[in-house]
């Protein structure tokens, strides 16, 4: 059973078991997260549109698959790229591998992680001159 551990978070499963979430390829880093309740951005729904899923692999590269060309192509436009960049939805999971997810790379908002209270830094709207009134 592989186990995966991301920002120190290790989970465990059994391969061909791990119910497919439909967003990425079905036991990929993030299938895996879907169905632990891990939150991995992943703005363009797991198909390889986007980087939001990038990922640095810590330890176990090869126990995921190979990075086929179009994951290589979209990684050459991440941010922060590395030697052991991978996107959390092409990457599958073969046995055990440990994963980081770059810090500037969270956005705890927009998938329900959470919310930031960003206190007064957003003004209140503002009165629109010859707006229509009720």
């Amino acid at each position: 059973m592989p186990k995966v551990t991301i920002d120190g978070k290790t989970v465990e499963f059994e391969s061909g078991k791990l119910p497919y979430q439909d967003h990425g390829k079905p036991e990929s880093i993030l299938d895996v997260c879907l169905n632990f309740g891990i939150h991995l951005e992943h703005a363009c729904g797991g198909s390889c549109a986007c980087t939001t899923c990038h990922v640095i692999v810590k330890n176990g590269d090869g126990n995921l698959s190979e990075a086929e060309d179009d994951e290589l192509d979209r990684l050459d436009m991440a941010p922060g790229l590395t030697l052991h960049s991978r996107l959390g939805c092409q990457a599958v999971v073969t046995g055990d591998v440990e994963v980081e997810i770059p810090s500037w790379n969270r956005n705890y908002v927009s998938e329900g992680g959470g919310s930031i209270n960003l206190g007064e830094a957003i003004p209140p709207p503002r009165n629109v001159v010859g707006a229509a009134k009720d």
